[in-house]
């Protein structure tokens, strides 16, 4: 893919959808040394290119924490809000659905609604009418259920200003799925989508787990479900999207980890036998300045597992059939994007 600029620019070029990106993993290494400054600490952007650098998820969760040490104040949400909607739309992504590590904003005992309020304010200035942009309020799977509720009740209390959805990220295998059903239960009550990181570092279980007792409408990651065909027909049949982030799951070791498990060992990414499969796959970036990635690369690299255009062009679209936004919003978006294919005299 990488060789073929044609197509890697006319993929540039289509209107894209972003549905598995968080705030905090998406803060710059010029970001970053602006935020320390503020801070009265000093760094270079190469010491930032450093701890950007990991070799496995505990690595990269270490570096989340320290990056997110930084973000102190309102404004300091404000500045890295405004910079990733100014990335989006000049990578012509016009629908964004935007992670918050709320979770994490309480540990630090932050006002976690001055920080949503401003940082929304000053992203979506930014964002003007080129893109639509959502959030989601994540908790912090370690932190526990007790917590979690905390991040859902505000989840709810803000779903009036843009907030769509409930997620919880952090370690998939530090606490079992089953502790956080009632967390799900009131989430869904208070009129809430419900996602769930499953399936990165944990196995096709987790998945399932994700989907039959969280009732995760769409899954951060998913791709061990690739080791289960009961798993993955379970995801086709239920029509249960995957927000696949190749990238990602290279620098966390997540794929890796995949290729050790049995069945799978001899597998590059499955993100072509997961589509293949029948199985709803979206393409994101997940945390792209901590990965060094665009939402164009990550098609580039679902390309490289042997998807060819028309594939990727399907996938493009499921981007925005599995937005949580109402059909008629969804129809819009999407017809922007078959008026380009057929311009381009791409038909399928």
């Amino acid at each position: 893919m990488a060789g073929n600029s044609s197509l890697a620019e006319r993929i540039f070029g289509w209107p894209k959808a972003e549905l598995h990106l968080h705030l905090e993993g998406s803060i710059q290494p010029e970001t970053v040394v602006e935020l320390a400054a503020r801070h009265e600490q000093r760094l270079t952007v190469q010491e930032v290119a450093a701890r950007y650098t990991y070799a496995d998820f505990l690595g990269f969760l270490k570096a989340f924490k320290w990056v997110t040490s930084l973000l102190r104040e309102p404004e300091d949400y404000a500045l890295i809000a405004r910079r990733l909607a100014e990335d989006l739309r000049r990578q012509n992504v016009i629908y964004a659905e935007i992670t918050l590590s709320v979770g994490v904003m309480l540990m630090r005992g932050q006002d976690a609604t001055a920080n949503f309020t401003v940082l929304r304010a000053a992203a979506e200035e930014t964002a003007g009418r080129a893109l639509r942009l959502q959030w989601v309020f994540d908790a912090t799977r370690q932190f526990g259920a007790e917590k979690a509720m905390e991040v859902a009740r505000l989840a709810a209390q803000h779903r009036g200003e843009g907030v769509a959805a409930f997620g919880l990220g952090g370690d998939e295998l530090a606490i079992p799925a089953e502790e956080f059903r009632g967390v799900y239960d009131y989430a869904r009550s208070a009129g809430l989508h419900a996602l769930v990181h499953a399936g990165e570092i944990g196995g096709p279980d987790e998945v399932r787990r994700a989907v039959e007792v969280l009732g995760a409408e769409r899954i951060g990651h998913g791709i061990t479900a690739v080791a289960n065909p009961a798993v993955m027909a379970l995801l086709a049949e239920r029509r249960i999207p995957l927000e696949i982030c190749p990238t990602s799951n290279v620098r966390t070791g997540a794929l890796e980890r995949l290729r050790g498990e049995g069945s799978a060992g001899a597998r590059a990414h499955p993100v072509a036998e997961l589509f293949r499969a029948g199985v709803p796959v979206t393409l994101a970036t997940d945390d792209p300045a901590m990965f060094q990635t665009e939402l164009h690369q990550e098609y580039e690299a679902a390309a490289a597992t042997g998807l060819d255009v028309h594939q990727l062009a399907h996938i493009n679209e499921a981007g925005f059939e599995a937005a949580f936004l109402p059909a008629a919003e969804k129809d819009i978006l999407l017809q922007r994007f078959r008026d380009l294919l057929r311009m381009q005299g791409l038909v399928y």
